[in-house]
Order: structure tokens, then C-alpha cells, then sequence
């Protein structure tokens, strides 16, 4: 279970694929990994992995996960090159303090930035889903997981197909979806208790 409020940028070292997936080394976040164990469970870019082997000094700090081709198909870390920020957060613990909204890291689907538009400090994204049928389940002040971090929902437009979130200047500052650019893919998981 994840709260959807990121940690931690990481940035991606290497990328090995083979048939049955590919490994992801994920470097530059020795800060989160104080208290990693393999098999600990990591969510990047929203997606619930598992650690195979991590470092908590060499290269900033790194970690490493397995992705099937199952995680590949429903998300889009497949597209991920080496050099690129992904959105980190560990497990959260059940003596700790809870914010956003539960997450469980189990991504729905993906969605495709279709504007981009400044409001005052702020910055409205509005996306396309690739499911239609994850349309049902936002709704306005509701929340949405994209790429891992807790947004509230600020439009839904049925007949587009499209829905909106707004992101204040510090969250653009410290996730990576403030950088995405018009056509770029997310992850998305609906609120599980909407």
C-alpha cells in the first residue's frame, strides 16, 4: 500500500530486456533506501515493484527490479530510457502518518497528455485514456494516481473521453509529471474506493 505522495526522483540507469521482460536499475535515491531489503516493495512511476538488489551507496544509491511483461503491457515503463526521472516511494508503514489517498501500485492503465495549459503558478493537464472505461471510475474532487503521485480530479469530460488535474508549483517541482510534454504517457490508478 502506497499514500501517492512521492519521496523521491530517481533517475534510470540501465535498462536489460530479454523475452521475459526486463530489468530496471533505478540510481540517484540512496536517500530512500536506508531501511531497503530485497524484496521490499517500491512503487516507480506508480507501479508497485519488487527490489531484486540494490546498493545504498555506489551511484548516488541504486536499487533494481524485475519488470514482466505483464507490468510492460499495463504500463509504460517499457518507454523508459536511461537519464529519465521516474516518481519514488516505498511502502508505507502502518505506524506512520497517512496522506494523500490509498494507492495500491496496481496500475489501471495508461493516458496520454492532451494540453497543457498555465494557471497563474499553477499548471492544468488535461489526459486521454487509453481505456474509456477507467472513465467511470474518476470523478470531479475525486482522487487519480498519475505516474505514482495523489492528484485530485478537476475535470471529467465524458464526451471527450478526457479528465484534468491541477498542479500547484511545489508539487511541479518535485514529481515528474509537471515536465511531461503534450503526448507523453502516463500510469494511472483509479481511487479504489470510488
Amino acid at each position: 500500500m502506497f499514500t501517492g505522495l512521492i519521496e523521491h526522483l530517481g533517475t534510470v540507469l540501465s535498462i536489460v530486456r530479454d523475452e521475459g521482460g526486463c530489468t530496471l536499475t533505478i540510481g540517484d535515491c540512496g536517500a530512500i533506501l536506508g531501511d531497503c531489503h530485497v524484496g521490499d516493495s517500491i512503487a516507480v512511476d506508480g507501479a508497485c515493484l519488487t527490489v531484486t538488489g540494490f546498493d545504498k551507496v555506489e551511484r548516488g544509491g541504486w536499487f533494481s527490479v524485475w519488470l514482466a511483461n505483464e507490468t510492460l503491457a499495463r504500463t509504460d515503463l517499457g518507454e523508459r530510457r536511461e537519464g529519465e526521472e521516474v516518481n519514488l516511494e516505498r511502502a508505507m508503514g502502518a505506524d506512520g502518518r497517512f496522506g494523500g489517498h490509498f494507492v495500491q501500485g496496481h496500475v489501471d492503465g495508461t493516458a496520454t497528455v492532451v494540453a497543457r495549459e498555465a494557471d497563474g503558478d499553477s499548471l492544468r493537464l488535461s489526459f486521454g485514456l487509453a481505456d474509456g472505461a477507467l472513465l467511470g471510475y474518476l470523478i470531479v474532487k475525486g482522487y487519480v494516481t498519475i505516474d505514482g503521485a495523489s492528484l485530485t480530479v478537476t475535470q471529467v469530460d465524458d464526451g471527450q473521453g478526457t479528465f484534468d488535474v491541477m498542479l500547484i508549483q511545489h508539487t511541479q517541482a518535485t514529481i515528474t509529471l509537471g515536465k511531461k510534454a503534450v503526448g507523453a504517457r502516463v500510469n494511472v490508478e483509479v481511487d479504489m474506493v470510488a
